[in-house]
């Protein structure tokens, strides 16, 4: 489960878990009338409560915009995720933000592969396009199409989806802003014989290399 969790009551959990489990099926969170109805409560006024409360812990993020139908509000289409907790998973002051993994929830959630949405938020985090992207984590257009008709990635993608977005979350971390560390990680590094580090880190070797990079410039040691 997520750090945190044993600060939440029963009733938190049980819905946390469902709308881990549908958003996995779904790939989408449920309404508040399916909240209502799976947790046997008496309104989606409940249901909303219950979800005002996990907001608060930072656990989810409500977009009430977002309907089906008339009278029928939706919360945030996607739970933060995998690549959004490596990339800001924790603030400058090292507090935690939003969604947490322990390392055996990390273990077990790559392997049984990530969604395949997760392909998309690294996209984004990284400002690359798919086509850039797939080929440096070892995803062929084929493979990519599978992946997206079956709606998740194997362990060893997942893997490398999850390597790329810690260098994501370090560069932020070093070079304090999303914007400094797409544009570090997508230019030539001297301290890597000139590599663009994000090439660089097609290998578990060569992130290792980037990491220490990384941390060379955090302490002020560039060379």
């Amino acid at each position: 489960m997520f750090s945190g969790v044993t600060q939440l009551t029963d009733r938190q959990r049980e819905l946390l878990e469902y709308l881990r489990q549908y958003q996995a099926e779904h790939g989408a969170l449920p309404s508040t009338r399916d909240i209502q109805r799976h947790l046997g409560l008496s309104s989606q006024t409940a249901a909303m409560s219950h979800l005002r409360a996990l907001e608060k812990k930072g656990l989810i993020q409500r977009n009430p915009s977002k309907t089906r139908h008339a009278g029928d509000p939706r919360i945030a289409e996607r739970l933060p995720g995998v690549v959004e907790y490596c990339v800001h998973g924790r603030s400058h002051s090292g507090a935690a933000v939003g969604r947490q993994f322990a390392p055996a929830e990390m273990i077990e959630t790559l392997k049984a592969g990530l969604p395949v949405q997760e392909l998309d938020d690294l996209q984004r985090s990284l400002g690359l396009s798919m086509e850039r992207l797939v080929p440096m984590l070892g995803i062929s257009k084929a493979t990519l199409h599978r992946r997206k008709a079956a709606g998740r990635l194997d362990a060893a993608e997942s893997d490398r989806v999850v390597r790329f977005a810690r260098l994501m979350g370090k560069a932020v971390e070093v070079l304090e802003s999303d914007e400094n560390a797409r544009r570090w990680l997508n230019s030539p590094q001297i301290g890597l014989g000139g590599a663009m580090p994000l090439e660089f880190a097609e290998t578990e070797v060569g992130a290792r290399e980037v990491e220490d990079l990384l941390g060379r410039i955090e302490v002020g040691v560039y060379a």
